[in-house]
């Protein structure tokens, strides 16, 4: 394994390379035989955490581990390039809703696998599958450039799209136009959608379906690259004291104590975006960088001794919630926040990836 590509990300004074492997290892030590990644040991899986888990996987350098997982992606993607919503080791599919988010997500980890590695002949040998993924996701394109976030097992697609999943897919169709333009393939529809879906988000909370109550709709669309920077500041600032507690980390909702790891670990990455992203450091940025760093640290509350991560944790109480759930996908988060604030890191430049 060409290790010299490779550094282990590390946080000094938060977070070591040994204990970033560790946790790589306890998303490794849940894997199926055939590649799938589950949330947690016998439980089910979906491909937007799997491919997320595959990422964590290739940035600690477990790059046969991430391959295999992408190989179960290719050999479990339907005829019209979706997959379904949850699968388990023994029982196949166990939902058979199509999210188109979860559809698009292929897209990040391929370009990220292929940052990470320089393996050009990964991204030919999966070009075929991630082509099939975007052609399916963008027939459920609206003409306000936003994304119908679901498909019936009967064919019939939802009647909205949601502001964090139209964010997410417009960070694939990012990675997967940088990924086109690797292999020299013109993805010029794709291009025209991703503007026009960017301009969507744009608008923010119009011409989607509220949920403005998850943390996830808060950090979205600077996370996914769609705001400037003016804008990306001002949407962090503006709900940082509805869904930060301080010291605790990030809460999934506004309406309860309730902390969650993943959260915490994606609003970090949304916070390195904007330091990485502006022209020149200020004490502005700067501070961004501390406050990322400041919950990286503090996601440490809801550390294991093995290395992996609760789910979440109501406070006061300090009860887990779910109770007593840990999950690869909280844990891949975590070592996905840690490198975004690593100078140059396949993670800082997925989360920014080339678009003309």
């Amino acid at each position: 394994m060409p290790f010299d590509r490779l550094t282990i990300p590390e946080l000094p004074g938060i977070i070591t390379q040994d204990e970033v492997l560790q946790t790589a290892y306890s998303i490794a030590s849940v894997q199926c035989k055939n590649g799938m990644i589950p949330w947690f040991e016998n439980g089910h899986s979906d491909p937007w955490n799997h491919v997320e888990a595959a990422m964590a996987l290739s940035t600690a350098g477990m790059w046969e581990e991430a391959t295999r997982a992408y190989e179960w992606l290719v050999s479990s993607q339907l005829p019209d390039g979706s997959w379904f919503n949850y699968y388990t080791d023994l029982a196949g599919v166990v939902d058979q809703r199509i999210d188109t988010n979860v559809c698009a997500y292929i897209a990040v980890g391929t370009w990220h696998h292929y940052l990470v590695t320089g393996d050009l002949g990964f991204l030919e040998w999966i070009w075929k599958i991630l082509d099939r993924a975007i052609a399916f996701v963008l027939r459920y394109q609206t003409s306000n450039g936003t994304i119908l976030w679901s498909v019936d097992p009967d064919g019939h697609s939802g009647r909205y799209a949601l502001l964090t999943g139209s964010s997410s897919i417009y960070h694939a169709l990012r990675c997967a136009i940088a990924s086109a333009d690797t292999l020299g393939y013109d993805r010029g529809d794709w291009k025209a959608a991703a503007r026009m879906l960017g301009q969507s988000l744009c608008n923010l909370d119009e011409g989607f379906e509220p949920k403005r109550e998850f943390a996830m709709d808060w950090y979205y669309p600077v996370l996914c690259g769609a705001l400037d920077q003016g804008a990306a500041v001002d949407r962090m600032k503006s709900d940082w004291g509805t869904f930060v507690m301080d010291g605790l980390g990030v809460k999934c909702v506004s309406t309860g104590p309730w902390v969650t790891a993943a959260e915490t670990a994606e609003c970090a990455i949304s916070l390195s975006k904007i330091v990485s992203g502006a022209a020149n450091s200020t004490a502005s940025t700067d501070q961004f960088g501390e406050m990322a760093r400041d919950l990286i640290l503090w996601s440490r509350n809801l550390r294991r001794e093995d290395g992996s991560y609760w789910t979440g944790m109501v406070y006061p109480e300090q009860v887990t919630f779910p109770v007593g759930e840990s999950t690869t996908y909280t844990a891949a988060a975590i070592i996905l926040a840690v490198d975004s604030l690593k100078e140059d890191s396949p993670t800082s430049r997925v989360f920014s990836p080339p678009f003309s």
